[in-house]
């Protein structure tokens, strides 16, 4: 009987971060280039998804 393994969690999480940072990218060229206060805002946020995504992996990581 073959078992297959979950995907690990950490790499899951880690390609989340990545997206995150994608996405955010033209968000991030409004801010630099035309000082769009919205986008600005966005890109605030995307960094705070990926202060606590970085944190759940560096969690993740100590258990291990």
């Amino acid at each position: 009987m073959a078992t297959t393994a979950a995907p690990h969690p950490i790499g899951n999480q880690f390609t989340n971060l990545k997206n995150i940072i994608a996405n955010a990218e033209a968000d991030v060229s409004k801010f630099d280039d035309k000082h769009n206060v919205a986008a600005g805002t966005r890109v605030r946020k995307a960094m705070q998804a990926l202060k606590v995504g970085a944190q759940g992996i560096r969690e993740t990581v100590v258990q291990k």
